[in-house]
């Protein structure tokens, strides 16, 4: 009886530390500033014994990747999410042989002030309170930077942000079937959790480095002022302006990409109780939800985002 051999080949592997966070107060005589980040790293390259034979002659222990972020808060500070990946992607990469790719992700929590009260100093001697913060929870900024030695790619955005506009959206002239029972909206509430993606086209040490502080800034300012300002008749017609303002304005991206359920908010039936609902009393749906997702890219560039977002 002969034996048949089953050939397996290992695929990509890569391996780290997920969610290392780190927070990193910077003292500026009695003002702190804060930088609250949960950093991922991910390790690829010549790894194939680690699966094969178990020889961890070529691993940098995942222990030793937490350490380096932490240590890196210290030496470097935290200017950006992405600056601060960046530092520790060229590090993994340059320092270590086997180490050919790094792919570090962030996410970002921001804080703001809480202002003092126009009495405080009376009360604990202090002119200004510099040093109390209030989390913001309007969303969670994220950022991807990918580096083999030779190119970076830099993807950065933003999740969980909720909008709505409380009019100046329809949606009507749709095809109608045998199923169709959705009636035509000529004035509807339009509300949308955005998750958003933007890649730069920063891809070598002998460009420019954008602004990553102010890019962000002004990128999520752009689509706010986009989504406002845009007549809608479908939140794909939304989306396209949200992306195609962003690359309008920032010269250093080239790609967006957008997903957006469409959270339905459903006027109520008043009828039984001999109210009339004038576009005044909804129901907000969670689910289901209609899911609208695309990529607007500037004229000339390729599509690198990938189309599921989900983990990025």
């Amino acid at each position: 009886m002969t034996s048949h051999s089953h050939p397996v080949i290992l695929g990509q592997n890569q391996y780290g530390k997920a969610e290392n966070r780190v927070v990193k107060i910077t003292r500026d005589g009695g003002t702190h500033h804060i930088k609250d980040l949960n950093v991922s790293v991910a390790l690829s390259g010549d790894l194939s014994d680690l699966h094969l034979t178990g020889s961890n002659a070529h691993c940098l222990p995942t222990d030793t990747t937490k350490n380096t972020v932490f240590a890196f808060a210290k030496e470097y500070g935290i200017e950006s999410a992405e600056q601060f990946g960046i530092h520790l992607a060229r590090h993994f990469v340059t320092s270590q042989e086997p180490i050919h790719r790094a792919r570090i992700r962030i996410e970002e929590y921001a804080w703001e002030r809480i202002a003092g009260s126009d009495a405080n100093s009376r009360f604990i001697g202090a002119d200004e309170v510099n040093h109390s913060f209030v989390r913001k929870g309007q969303e969670t900024r994220v950022t991807q930077i990918t580096y083999d030695g030779e190119k970076w790619e830099v993807v950065s955005g933003l999740k969980d942000l909720v909008v709505m506009n409380s009019t100046h959206s329809e949606f009507w002239g749709y095809i109608k079937d045998k199923y169709t029972t959705l009636q035509e909206a000529y004035d509807r509430i339009l509300a949308t959790t955005v998750s958003g993606r933007w890649r730069f086209n920063w891809t070598d040490d002998e460009q420019r480095m954008p602004n990553w502080e102010r890019s962000y800034e002004q990128t999520r300012k752009h689509m706010l002022e986009a989504f406002a300002e845009t007549y809608s008749y479908s939140l794909q017609q939304t989306l396209y302006q949200m992306a195609t303002r962003i690359i309008t304005h920032r010269a250093e991206i080239d790609e967006v990409r957008f997903s957006l359920p469409n959270k339905h908010h459903f006027l109520v039936d008043l009828e039984p109780f001999g109210l009339k609902n004038e576009n005044e009393v909804y129901y907000a749906a969670d689910r289901m939800y209609g899911l609208i997702e695309a990529t607007v890219l500037r004229d000339g560039a390729t599509a690198q985002i990938p189309v599921d977002m989900t983990n990025l």
